[in-house]
């Protein structure tokens, strides 16, 4: 057998490489080996689910690597379902979803060496059938690559589609003109919130929602605004959404001043007080939990290991933890860890689209500033059954 690539010198071989040269390995097959300088993974499966706009959706990151020595320009992303191309980004697109490890800052270009994570989310059309396997096909450009060579394009390994059961479960809370802020499916608060915990990249809030509340008049707060009790959401019962177990609970954490995010915090008090629920015993399904945070101290009616009923109060709204005003954070996941778990959507099963805000900037701004939100009605309002709030809606929930 000859060898391969026996008088190359060791810079020549780092040459090939950053230019993507093929390489053919000896014998009689001929088989071509490709350099793929960017390395394309998929580290948790999407899990399909229903969205309140009727239409099944899909959430994922696609995990890049550059391994070469030039600096790496994604200008295109294609996502094909069964081999059919499902959606397409273009360099812009890609540009406001791709963050290198460890920032919350977008780019579409990623420096040599270094890893980033592409923000997925596919929307079926109506009546398309859910597909069995994803792929992606990337078209990029190599800055340190010889001429020719500088435009590549690498095709991802199959992805099989997770069609494990969506968990069902009842609401959250009791009432009306509630906001499902920074919900799915592309708001960077939560969707984005990839941790390293553990030893692992987690994305534990893929599917988070910080429910907050408008008074009659279209206002988060009325008065002072570093006072709690200003917010209508402040003191609202928090319910259990199915048959449970208590698997994690957090109290006695201060509440925090509205207004402004604290400024130390340890992972152990982000949550501030907190409830995990078991939704696993219950035919709902194995390794889902529930997850409520930022609870007012002394507020939690549950204790460790009680089993709770759907519609059970365990605790109230309030503004403790990692909190900038008075909210109920939720999120459904694997593990029975708040962080170090995987996101899992769920369905609620029955609620009333009211409204919608003009996205996160308005309400932020409404927020912040006490004035109120320009919510755009829905009337009457949309009966939902069987679905996940999508972001920046108004939520009516029957008592």
């Amino acid at each position: 057998m000859r060898p391969i690539l026996r008088r190359l010198k060791i810079s020549s071989v780092f040459l090939v490489l950053a230019g993507v040269a093929p390489l053919v390995s000896a014998g009689a097959a001929e088989t071509v080996q490709n350099l793929t300088p960017l390395l394309l993974t998929v580290q948790d499966a999407p899990i399909p689910f229903q969205g309140s706009d009727g239409r099944v959706h899909m959430v994922y990151e696609l995990w890049i690597t550059n391994f070469s020595s030039g600096d790496v320009t994604v200008e295109k992303v294609e996502i094909l379902g069964d081999g059919t191309v499902l959606e397409t980004l273009d360099a812009a697109a890609v540009a406001g979803r791709l963050q290198a490890a460890g920032s919350r800052d977008s780019s579409g270009t990623m420096a040599k060496s270094a890893q980033a994570l592409l923000f997925l989310h596919v929307v079926l059309p109506t009546g398309t059938a859910v597909p069995q396997t994803l792929s992606h096909r990337v078209g990029a450009r190599v800055s340190a690559a010889p001429p020719g060579f500088q435009e590549i394009t690498e095709m991802s390994a199959k992805t099989k589609v997770d069609r494990q059961k969506v968990v069902r479960i009842g609401p959250p809370l009791a009432g009306e003109r509630y906001i499902s802020a920074d919900s799915c499916c592309d708001a960077t608060r939560h969707t984005r919130a990839a941790l390293p915990v553990n030893g692992r990249v987690w994305v534990a809030q893929r599917y988070a929602v910080d429910w907050e509340q408008m008074d009659a008049n279209g206002r988060i707060y009325v008065g002072t605004q570093q006072d709690p009790k200003s917010y209508t959401i402040f003191g609202k019962p928090v319910l259990a959404v199915a048959d449970a177990t208590v698997v994690g609970l957090t109290d006695g954490l201060p509440e925090q001043t509205p207004g402004k995010f604290p400024s130390i915090i340890s992972l152990d008090e982000a949550d501030g007080n907190s409830v995990i629920l078991d939704l696993g015993e219950h035919d709902l399904g194995e390794h889902r939990y529930a997850m409520y945070a930022h609870m007012q101290p002394g507020s939690i009616k549950v204790r460790l290991h009680d089993r709770v009923k759907r519609g059970q109060v365990i605790g109230l709204v309030g503004n403790s933890g990692n909190s900038v005003a008075p909210h109920l954070h939720f999120q459904v996941m694997d593990g029975v860890f708040s962080l170090a778990s995987n996101g899992l959507p769920y369905e609620i099963d029955d609620f009333q689209v009211t409204g919608k805000t003009p996205g996160t900037e308005a309400f932020d701004d409404a927020e912040s500033k006490g004035i109120p939100i320009p919510i755009t009605a829905v009337s009457p309002g949309e009966h939902v059954t069987g679905a996940m709030p999508l972001d920046q809606l108004v939520i009516s929930f029957g008592k």
